[in-house]
């Protein structure tokens, strides 16, 4: 199965996020490590890593922040149950690669910054492209770059392995070709509904996670 090599992580969003905690610790038999808030978002995430810099990003509501007067990313608002909604890429150029991609005929958005503390009182700082709207319904990935910021697959719970992903959509050519602009590998197939679907070497044995 193949993988797209410079995958910088997964997004799995959760309706909460303590419960959805517990129930991956349940599944895969590592408790995610907690992240941080998103201030101004109303989001706060938890992270397990599954491979060198790659990781798994849980992410939910987060009770102790204000309703964001926008809807949150990622469609949290509206989930009926935890779900794989998106992922991510790390290139370097960012805004070079936004471009080029924009030009080719898939608008990723314009580059933006964004900062959370660890629970440790560090900074992590990224750039990536907006979150706003979820690109061939979360199967083409947004982009990223960590900077002179550690990965944070270094300091997240260890002891699972990213074996491949995979997705699915009623439209899978449609999906293929804005992937093909990114120059991307991820296998689609099709399917009743947009799916990414994550193959995972855990402890307690080898799944898959949508």
């Amino acid at each position: 199965m193949p993988t797209p090599a410079n995958i910088d992580h997964i997004v799995y969003a959760v309706p909460d996020l303590e419960t959805g905690i517990d129930e991956l610790e349940t599944r895969l038999g590592v408790r995610p490590t907690p992240g941080g808030q998103h201030p101004g978002l109303g989001t706060r995430n938890a992270l397990l890593s599954v491979g060198t810099a790659t990781y798994l990003e849980v992410i939910g509501p987060d009770p102790d922040q204000p309703a964001p007067q926008a809807p949150r990313p990622f469609e949290i608002d509206t989930l009926e149950a935890p779900r794989i909604v998106t992922w991510s890429i790390r290139v370097e150029g960012l805004d070079a690669a936004a471009a080029a991609a924009r030009v080719a005929g898939v608008d990723l958005g314009g580059v933006r910054s964004m900062s959370r503390a660890r629970p440790d009182g560090s900074l992590l700082s990224w750039r990536l492209t907006p979150l706003s709207a979820l690109l061939g319904d979360g199967l083409v990935p947004f982009l990223i770059d960590w900077g002179e910021t550690p990965h944070p697959a270094g300091s997240a719970a260890q002891g699972c392995r990213l074996l491949g992903l995979r997705a699915e959509h009623p439209d899978p050519e449609g999906v293929r070709a804005m992937l093909r602009v990114l120059e991307l590998n991820l296998p689609v197939e099709r399917g009743e509904a947009p799916a990414l679907i994550a193959t995972i070497d855990t402890p307690a044995g080898r799944l898959e996670l949508r």
